[in-house]
Order: structure tokens, then C-alpha cells, then sequence
């Protein structure tokens, strides 16, 4: 798949397409990330990507036809009808089943905007895909651009040393959505705190059967709308209800 990425600060990319797990599906292009400067296609001696908004207000908003120019770059050298995509708090939150999708898909073009926003003619005419992180406010669509890519190129095969690994993530369906359990390492005993005796039994239906556990009383604790939305799956059996029961 390929993501091409049009940014202001595309030296921003640099570390994080270099470091980590993940650069692996850069690396080998699993994940084709592109990074496209915007004030290359910027006009005049201070190349422009901004100015001041009508009506007044504080900050400046990204002018449309800089964006313009350079979406028209972008899609002339992908030759495709990849969805053009802008991190925007009226977007639809991002979460593991949209991740999944994109995951699957040919990729995108991704905006990242900056200052007050941008030209909503910008947008209306050429944004396909609004999409959120959480109800807060960046400086810049960049870091919500690197959330997407690392979250995508995690699930490419071969990226995790342990090819299933991403099978038990929070969120997963393989976990019916409800959260991951605790995990622990060596020593056996740190600061007086021990390992849970059941992950020591070396009985894997007892270990399964405390992970499970465990996964329902985090969710219940801190996500309980994920409980409430396995339920209404039909994800949760009758042991389950028991157990949920006695919290």
C-alpha cells in the first residue's frame, strides 16, 4: 500500500520511518510512505501556504490553492483514486476496526493541516475521509499522520517479530474487543510484588483462564462500554457473566 503525505514539515517523518519495529514495512515498502513538501508548490519569493482568515480571529488558515496544486501532483504520479484524507476534530474517531480497514486497503493521501485549520473550499471539494484521534487538539495533522502509519504498518505481515502478536491487542476482535491483560517478566519476585501464581503453573487452560479474567475485570473497570458492546455481540459466554458477576 502507499501513503503519500502532504506536510510542511516532512523532516518530521524522518526519525519515525527509521526507528522502530515498524520500519520494517517501510523498509520493504509494505508500507510506501512518501513525504511531499507543500511549499513546493507554493507561489512567490516566500512560497505561502497562509494567511489571515476573513471575518478576523486570531491564528491563519492554509490557503487552498498551494494544497491544491500539490493534491493534483500527488494523484497525477499515483494514477489512482486513493481517498484523500485530513485529521480534522469533525472526523470519525479512529479506532482498531477503521485501522483494520485502512490496513487492507491501497492506501491514501494524507493532509496535514496546520495553524487555524484549512480553507474549507479546500475541503469541501477535495477531502474525501475526515478522521479524529480523540476530542484534543494538535499543532499538526503530522503526528496524528504517524499514529495512522504505525498503527497500519503493525498489522503488515511479517512486521512483529511474532506474527501474532497484533492477534492480542487491545481492542482486537480476537479478544472479543475488550482489553489486554497484565504482563510480566523476570525476576519472579521485584520489590516484594510476585508474578500471579498462574502464569507460573505452567497449565495453559489455567493461564488462559486468568488472562480472560483478567481482560474482563480491566474492561469492566476502565472501558465498560466495550463490555456492554461484547455483550451486545454475543462475544460474552455464560463463564464470563459469572465472573463479571462477582466484580
Amino acid at each position: 500500500m502507499r501513503f503519500d503525505v502532504v506536510t510542511l514539515f516532512p523532516e518530521l517523518f524522518a526519525p519515525f520511518l527509521a526507528a522502530g519495529v515498524t520500519r520494517r514495512a517501510y523498509e520493504t515498502r509494505q508500507v510506501d510512505v512518501r513525504l511531499w513538501q507543500l511549499r513546493d508548490y507554493a507561489e512567490g519569493n516566500y512560497r505561502r501556504v497562509d494567511d489571515r482568515p476573513f471575518g478576523g480571529g486570531p491564528g491563519m488558515v492554509m490557503l487552498a490553492e498551494p494544497l491544491a496544486r500539490c493534491l493534483a501532483a500527488v494523484k497525477a504520479e499515483r494514477g489512482d483514486a486513493a481517498p484523500v484524507v485530513l485529521f480534522s476534530p469533525i472526523g470519525e474517531r479512529l479506532d482498531h476496526a477503521g485501522v483494520e480497514r485502512w490496513s487492507a486497503s491501497a492506501g491514501a493521501i494524507l493532509v496535514c493541516g496546520r495553524y487555524e485549520g484549512i480553507d474549507q473550499r479546500f475541503i469541501d471539494t477535495h477531502v474525501d475521509v475526515q478522521l479524529s484521534l480523540g476530542d484534543f487538539v494538535l499543532s499538526g495533522g503530522e503526528i496524528a499522520t504517524m499514529a495512522l502509519l504505525d498503527a497500519v504498518a503493525r498489522l503488515q505481515p511479517g512486521v512483529l517479530n511474532d506474527a501474532g502478536s497484533h492477534q492480542e491487542d487491545s481492542f482486537n476482535p480476537a479478544l472479543d474487543g475488550l482489553l489486554d491483560c497484565p504482563h510480566y517478566t523476570r525476576p519472579e519476585e521485584w520489590n516484594g510484588l510476585r508474578v500471579p501464581e498462574e502464569l507460573l503453573s505452567g497449565h495453559h487452560a489455567r493461564i488462559e483462564a486468568w488472562r480472560r479474567r483478567q481482560r474482563l475485570a480491566l474492561t469492566a473497570r476502565h472501558r465498560p462500554d466495550l463490555i456492554a458492546a461484547a455483550r451486545a455481540a454475543g462475544r460474552l459466554s455464560r463463564a464470563d457473566e459469572d465472573f463479571l458477576g462477582t466484580l
